[in-house]
This record gives structure tokens, C-alpha cells and sequence, in this order.
């Protein structure tokens, strides 16, 4: 099954992908997340042909692959592999072209596309990410409740800051922008940012983002509150 999120709007497909998931999801299941820094050659084909013999499948989640061009020309390659398979796949894309459109809405009929409106919100939404960077969590809960009088919502919040985080994340474990299927610019600006961080701190917050992200849909927290916890607490 392949069910695909995708659009100039990143933050709204990638909030409304997670909530598709959370819909989905079964006591004890997991979700497997599918990056350009954790791909193998070969892996969608093998998953979309797999059967789990014990234990219940996870939802595999295709992260934007099209960061490199070789892991997205594999995921079109294989899009009827995935869209027949038994096991469950969500795709987070960026805008498509034509072509490739075509390509995934032969294969499914849950092509689910978010486009940025024209009159945007004032706020800006990535000052946030500079915030999280530069480690000031005055400015960054103050962007946090300004973000909320704009009519953000917390899964687009989060959104930002996992995208944040996860750019630290890639130029902590790589040594170019071309390795880590950045562009230059965020890339050099996230490597920079790491000596503001101590070891496994980076990694300790996306750990208790997205615990947070997946208890407020569980119904466990207050998503609003748990991510002001998060930002003041870390």
C-alpha cells in the first residue's frame, strides 16, 4: 500500500503525513523512518517483497529521498513494487513535476499534494530554527507563543524543528553538504552551530521531540504544553 504527502508546502505535508500515521498505527507497531542518511541501494525493493514471520510489521516511512538523485530515481523505479505490496508505505515528497506525478498517481490513488497560499502568514516560521541553532530558549519560547498567535499549529512547529534538527544531525555524521544531500548554505550553517551543542545532545532532543509528537497524538500529553516543556527544558 503507498499513500504519498507531498507540495511546496513541507510543513502542512509532512504534519498532515504523521496524523495519516498516527490514524494508522496499531498497538506495538512501529514506524520506520527512511532518510537519504540511512538508505541503502535496494532497500525499498526488498521491504516491498519482505513478509514478517513474527511480530507485526512497521509503517516504513520514505523520507523526501529526492535530497539524492540516485535514491529518488530508485524510489520511482519501484513505485508498483510498493504500491502492491502488503506492507504499508508513506511518502513525504517535495513539490513534483509533472512527470513525476504522473508516475506516483499511475501507482496510487491517495496522492495527497499541500500548496503554500499565496498571502502567508507574517511570521516566520524558520526563526525559530535559528533560535533552536543559537541554543536561546527565551527567544525561542517567545517565537514559540508568537508562532501560536499566528494560528500555527504544534504539529507544523514541530515540523520545523525536526527539519532543524535534523540538518544538525546530518552535519554532525558527514563532512560535506554533498554527503549529507544538503544544500551548501544550511548545511555549512548547521556545521557551524554544532559547538554549541554537548555530545548526544542533539540527538537526546530529536529523541524527546518526537516522543512528544507521538504522545500528543496518543492522547498521552498536551502536545501545546509538552512542547513548551520542550523548548524551556529541552
Amino acid at each position: 500500500m503507498l499513500t504519498v504527502f507531498y507540495g511546496s508546502d513541507q510543513i502542512k505535508a509532512r504534519s498532515e503525513a504523521h496524523r495519516y500515521i498516527d490514524s494508522l498505527i496499531k498497538e506495538e507497531q512501529t514506524v520506520m523512518r527512511i532518510e537519504v542518511d540511512n538508505y541503502e541501494s535496494g532497500q525499498l525493493l526488498n521491504l516491498s517483497s519482505a513478509t514478517v514471520l513474527f511480530g507485526i510489521s512497521p509503517i516504513y516511512l520514505i523520507d523526501t529521498l529526492s535530497n539524492r538523485t540516485e535514491f529518488y530515481e530508485e524510489l520511482l523505479e519501484n513505485l508498483e513494487s510498493l504500491a502492491t505490496s502488503t506492507e504499508t508505505f508513506v511518502v513525504i515528497e517535495k513539490d513534483l513535476n509533472a512527470s513525476d506525478k504522473k508516475q506516483f498517481a499511475k501507482q496510487t490513488d491517495n496522492l495527497n499534494e499541500y500548496k503554500k497560499i499565496s498571502a502567508e502568514t507574517k511570521f516566520n516560521v524558520f526563526a525559530m530554527a535559528e533560535a533552536l541553532v543559537n541554543k536561546d530558549k527565551r527567544q525561542l519560547w517567545v517565537l514559540l507563543q508568537e508562532a501560536k498567535r499566528n494560528g500555527l499549529s504544534a504539529e507544523e512547529i514541530i515540523g520545523t524543528l525536526w527539519w532543524q534538527l535534523k540538518t544538525l544531525r546530518l552535519a554532525m555524521l558527514t563532512k560535506s553538504a554533498e554527503e549529507a544531500g544538503v544544500k551548501d548554505f544550511p548545511y555549512n550553517k548547521a556545521k557551524r552551530a554544532l559547538k554549541n551543542f554537548k555530545d548526544d545532545e542533539i540527538e537526546t532532543l530529536s529523541f524527546k521531540l518526537l516522543n512528544l509528537y507521538h504522545a500528543g497524538h496518543a492522547g498521552k500529553c498536551d502536545i501545546d504544553l509538552a512542547l513548551e516543556e520542550w523548548v524551556l527544558r529541552g
